[in-house]
């Protein structure tokens, strides 16, 4: 996926999981404070934990920046969150934005501070 950009794979991907929207949300590196493997995996997984409460269907991913500046994070595509509630998980694992697409599937950068 790239930022404004229409992803056919997105697309076909919500049509799978019937769902009009997606969120690309990560819980590593709070506010860009690189933390090490154990910290992120472990925020990685309470983020988990916090999907299958809610019961939303998910898929692993890697968010990567295009410039190759700030390294790869693991990342959840998830599906079917509405926007305020992609930012409101966004901002309570203490990210700076996600990512997320409605129906049309371009993907779009929301900074969340």
């Amino acid at each position: 996926m790239r930022i404004g950009e229409f992803s056919p794979d997105l697309l076909v991907a919500q049509e799978r999981h019937k769902s009009e929207c997606s969120a690309f949300i990560t819980a590593c590196n709070p506010y860009s404070q690189v933390l090490d493997g154990p910290g992120n995996s472990l925020r990685q997984a309470e983020l988990v934990q916090e999907l299958a409460f809610r019961g939303i269907a998910f898929l692993e991913g890697i968010g990567q920046h295009p410039s190759n500046a700030w390294a790869s994070e693991e990342s959840f595509l998830v599906f079917g969150i509405s926007l305020e509630a992609a930012k409101a998980l966004g901002r309570r694992f203490e990210q700076n934005a996600i990512v997320w697409s409605a129906a049309d599937a371009v993907p779009q950068l929301i900074l969340l501070r």
